[in-house]
């Protein structure tokens, strides 16, 4: 079990580096700005738990950000361990279905904490949103169910 969570972690690694390339293309293509969500999380889910971001002013706001985006690893691994440790039980759908699942379940790890610290709505969200949220997440779950695919040997019978 243990080798199956660290090869989907590894997975889940290589599927958050095809979402950040995914999502800066996005950024790149269209002239979009960087989503400030990632901030807002760190800064809401300080004052809940009332662990303060030490520093302040660019200081303090570097932290931020860098702890906004230390978070979005810690998912895409987090959600690529839990393949991983799903793989090593009998669930076995294949990879595009096993990657869609991926990709939805890490979507569901980055927009539910915002939506319940009130960081950001779904429910507003335009067709244009939704896309730019969905096809990165996509992405991250095809790449990390491939990635566990071909680096694990395959199950026996």
């Amino acid at each position: 079990m243990m080798r199956h969570t660290l090869a989907g972690a590894a997975a889940g690694a290589a599927g958050t580096t095809a979402l950040n390339a995914v999502t800066y293309l996005d950024m790149v293509l269209r002239g979009r700005g960087g989503s400030s969500a990632p901030e807002q999380l760190v800064d809401e889910a300080s004052d809940l738990t009332h662990v303060p971001v030490p520093g302040q002013g660019e200081t303090r706001q570097n932290r931020v950000s860098g702890l906004g985006a230390v978070l979005g690893m810690v998912t895409g691994v987090g959600v690529g361990a839990l393949y991983g440790a799903a793989r090593a039980l009998p669930w076995r759908p294949a990879v595009p279905v096993a990657g869609l699942l991926t990709g939805v379940a890490a979507m569901a790890g980055s927009d539910v904490p915002m939506a319940t610290l009130k960081v950001s709505d779904p429910r507003t969200w335009r067709a244009a949103d939704w896309l730019a949220d969905l096809v990165p997440h996509l992405t991250y779950g095809m790449v990390t169910a491939a990635v566990y695919e071909m680096t694990t040997p395959p199950a026996r019978a």
